[in-house]
């Protein structure tokens, strides 16, 4: 085996997840990722943790959606017993296909989520990371070799989190002592409150209520957004190719929308429900390890030079404790990027932090 997906398993389990001896943990395992969850399960067995694997395949999902229809029970018992029994809940992404499931009709993806949404809290309730395997798949979405996209997925993740969680706190303290974000570049001049706000400081580990591995972003949950937005990096959502939205906020909420390609798709989204239409979160990309664009979120939004909003559902950890159930309520949570690397400022209070894809605290600024 080779010995970076060993490291791969380590850094899930001991720093990302913190899995402790006696956790109940689920393991997803997608159709390609079958090392790295050989990996994961040894390296949970050795902290003597309880173990349930599952298969995740967007192939089997869709299958069963389109036999379906659209009449699907809320929460199922046996599913949502296994989430809320769970302690820690370890997803390892490894599609064949990334546009599997395209076909799905809108009806059935709206009312499969919707049933379903007692079971995704459950689930977020538990210690959950996601991540992914390098998968020749992977690759070729991204346009790359085999070789090529393994060290660039490596790079992201085999990182020295400590050490980057240090300096994103900078960000996180410019956030949590602000009220007021203004992000400026070509078709965009967005506004949003931030008051009353945690940022999470996401350097791939629960302890930092981050999900993600790789992470290295500082997200929080915005409101009353005003003005438009123009999301220039491209990316597959809900397995159909979609670019250039553009978006218009007035009172805090979606008023217009358009798209160069897929524009179907980003209307869709907005149309699931009422919290749909407004923001769950801000991103800011903060890990230099990733340094292209690769069709893949969870790489892509962390990139250092971007930017990424999601319209949908927001995260609890963005609020006081005590304000907990202001988050946006939403069946959905979807992101989008725009590239903030040339011509381009992002404010908080008025004061610049990231010129060009440069923060104030890094040489060149």
């Amino acid at each position: 085996m080779d010995p970076r997906i060993e490291d791969h398993a380590e850094v899930l389990v001991d720093w990302s997840a913190r899995v402790d001896e006696g956790d109940n943990v689920v393991l997803s395992v997608g159709p390609d990722a079958h090392e790295l969850g050989v990996a994961v399960a040894e390296t949970v067995g050795e902290r003597g943790a309880n173990l349930h694997v599952s298969y995740s395949s967007r192939e089997v999902g869709r299958a069963y959606q389109l036999a379906h229809g659209d009449d699907f029970d809320e929460d199922p018992a046996h599913e949502l017993a296994l989430y809320e029994n769970a302690d820690v809940v370890l997803s390892i992404g490894g599609s064949r296909n990334p546009s599997e499931g395209a076909d799905v009709p809108t009806e059935i993806r709206k009312a499969y989520s919707k049933a379903r949404q007692g079971v995704r809290e459950a689930r977020l309730d538990a210690d959950w990371v996601s991540t992914v395997h390098p998968t020749r798949s992977l690759a070729q979405q991204a346009n790359m070799s085999f070789a090529e996209y393994q060290a660039f997925a490596y790079d992201a993740i085999l990182r020295d989190w400590e050490s980057l969680a240090d300096e994103m706190a900078n960000m996180k303290d410019v956030l949590d002592d602000g009220s007021e974000v203004r992000i400026v570049k070509e078709q965009t001049d967005l506004t949003m409150s931030i008051e009353n706000r945690v940022a999470v400081n996401s350097a791939a580990s629960v302890a930092y209520d981050s999900h993600n591995l790789p992470s290295g972003e500082v997200f929080t949950a915005p409101h009353a957004t005003e003005g438009e937005v123009y999301f220039d990096v491209p990316m597959t959502i809900r397995g159909e190719r979609v670019q250039d939205v553009h978006l218009t906020f007035e009172d805090g909420e979606v008023v217009d929308y358009s798209a160069g390609q897929n524009e179907a798709v980003v209307g869709d989204i907005l149309d699931t429900d009422e919290g749909a239409r407004r923001l769950g979160e801000l991103g800011i990309g903060m890990n230099r390890g990733i340094d292209q664009f690769t069709d893949n979120i969870l790489f892509d939004e962390k990139m250092g030079d971007t930017v990424h909003l999601a319209v949908g559902r927001a995260y609890e950890s963005n609020y006081p404790e005590g304000h907990e159930d202001e988050a946006n309520d939403s069946a959905v949570h979807v992101d989008m990027i725009t590239d903030v690397s040339g011509d381009s400022f992002i404010e908080v209070d008025g004061t610049v932090v990231q010129r060009n894809g440069t923060f104030r605290w890094e040489d060149g600024f």
